[in-house]
């Protein structure tokens, strides 16, 4: 993916334009984007596998299931597109491909609403894996990520729902290989399936993580009854449950950095969404025909699709820096990650909310996808913190 930054800046005169004695500084910075052909190849291969594997029939039939995915689907997700192995590492399995190419990946998944353990496994727990610096634990896990054979997920939340250092209580008793973790975890994604744990806990010298077994002693899992079905979430329950520990996480620091590249790869797959229910929209406009003409020739639709076709654009842009960003791991990425959170979370909600009202009543029904959609914008809002909470922590990092 190549990007071609301009940017122009200029500067009020000091006597001119003044407010509360700061001077009034103007930035532009417009971006273009251009994918490679391969990444477009790599897009339309990918559109291609989800058309077929994650229709909506499949989709309907996935979300009623615990496990909330297909085992045989999830294995030709790695053995033959090679998805599950993209952002690792060559020497530990993987492809080495950045993190453009996986935002590609997460927007025909979101375009697909695929039912499977990919964002758990791949962006929560292989990223917290890989930006360890631990050899020993990406020697022997990230081998299982890239193959498909291992399902993981971050069991950072708990029952507060907070996305911050605050929000950890679970204590762990120590950071050896003899460590245990007692606690509760909540809304951990596809925590019913997975094999393996990344933990978040305390003990001495701060906040950890941890890696632990789906099947350790004293591990227990809960399904919890969710709004949005399509992506499962768990109640993970330890006492005294062994551990290995991965990383120190220089009070949160560490964690705050992965959960901006999660924030990243998921503004990706809301875009996917955002521009796959605009199209529905625009579609269902131009076929639907009332007095004699399509709803789409009325000024009210016309000015509905125009604003999502806005939303939907500006929530590209904003995604698609953000991986950049990511796959540079550049100084601009905390701040980056949180606006291309906060918008493409309200950008993709509200296109999702308009695609009912355009439908009318017919969008309101359990028969049709547009709730479906409705239902995942409003769940990937609220995760990894709303909107309000992404502007604030975007102001704290930008100085304001």
């Amino acid at each position: 993916m190549y990007i071609s930054v301009h940017s122009s800046i200029g500067v009020s005169p000091p006597n001119e334009l003044k407010q509360d004695s700061q001077q009034l500084v103007e930035k532009v910075t417009t971006v273009n984007f251009a994918f490679t052909e391969e990444q477009e190849e790599l897009r339309s291969f990918i559109r291609s596998f989800m058309e077929e594997k994650s229709a909506e029939a499949t989709v309907r039939e996935l979300m009623e299931t615990d496990d909330g995915y297909d085992s045989a689907v999830w294995s030709q997700m790695a053995e033959q597109l090679g998805l599950q192995s993209m952002i690792i590492p060559e020497e530990y399995g993987g492809q080495g491909f950045g993190y453009v190419e996986l935002g590609i990946a997460l927007e025909e998944m979101g375009r697909s609403l695929l039912c499977a353990p990919f964002f758990s496994t791949v962006v929560l727990a292989g990223n917290a894996i890989i930006h360890s610096g631990n050899e020993d634990a990406k020697t022997a896990l990230l081998p299982g990520i890239a193959d498909g054979s291992t399902i993981a997920t971050m069991a950072l939340a708990e029952a507060s729902g907070r996305w911050d250092a605050e929000g950890i209580t679970v204590e762990a008793t120590g950071t050896s290989e003899g460590a245990t973790i007692t606690g509760e975890k909540m809304f951990v994604t596809d925590g019913g399936t997975a094999n393996l744990f990344v933990v978040a806990a305390r003990a001495e010298g701060g906040i950890h993580l941890y890696t632990v077994d789906g099947d350790a002693t004293g591990l227990s899992r809960e399904n919890l009854s969710t709004m949005d079905q399509t992506r499962k979430q768990a109640r993970i329950t330890f006492d005294g449950t062994p551990a290995s520990h991965l990383c120190d996480t220089d009070d949160f620091s560490y964690i705050a950095q992965i959960l901006d590249l999660a924030a990243v790869a998921l503004a990706n797959e809301q875009v996917g969404g955002a521009q796959f229910v605009m199209d529905m929209a625009v579609q269902y406009a131009k076929d639907r025909v009332q007095f004699g003409r399509p709803i789409g020739s009325f000024q009210a639709i016309k000015h509905k699709c125009a604003d999502m076709l806005l939303e939907v654009e500006s929530a590209k842009s904003a995604a698609y820096y953000g991986a950049w960003c990511a796959s540079e791991m550049n100084d601009e990425l905390p701040s980056v990650a949180s606006l291309a959170k906060a918008y493409c979370s309200e950008a993709y909600f509200h296109c999702a909310a308009e695609n009912i009202q355009i439908h009318g009543g017919i969008g309101f029904t359990w028969e049709h996808p547009a709730h479906l959609y409705f239902k995942r914008a409003k769940s990937s809002e609220l995760m990894f913190g709303d909107p309000a909470y992404h502007r604030e922590l975007l102001a704290q990092r930008i100085g304001l």
